[in-house]
């Protein structure tokens, strides 16, 4: 195993963040109670975190003899987990299937936007 880029899983971090204001608008803000959205912002780092792991477990050679595995990996990690935990969650809880599916959209794109990042910082 590599070492972790601490450096990708910042700016992956941070450009998840940006995709989430620009997915939601205005509904991303922070209002009060302000303590929810700390919460959400040190969960999206974990996830940036966790990516970065990922790739370091994968190793840097291998990564740069098969690219693709950096939007396979991430991306499948949106689609095969994070959506369909959304999705459960909503049916479970009877709740609009649109939304979850609005939810998964956001996901999808911020976990690809991330593996870009790791890509693009190799």
């Amino acid at each position: 195993m590599g070492p972790v880029d601490w450096a990708a899983v910042g700016a992956a971090w941070c450009v998840a963040a940006a995709l989430g204001v620009l997915f939601y608008g205005r509904a991303a803000w922070p209002r009060p109670p302000w303590w929810p959205h700390g919460v959400a912002a040190l969960l999206l780092l974990a996830s940036a975190a966790m990516v970065g792991h990922m790739f370091a477990r994968t190793g840097s050679e291998t990564l740069a003899a098969k690219p693709w595995l950096y939007a396979m990996m991430s991306g499948g990690l949106a689609l095969t987990f994070i959506g369909p935990a959304l999705f459960i969650t909503a049916v479970r809880r009877a709740q609009p299937l649109r939304q979850a599916l609005v939810d998964w959209g956001y996901w999808l794109a911020a976990y690809l936007a991330m593996g870009g990042v790791f890509a693009l910082m190799a």
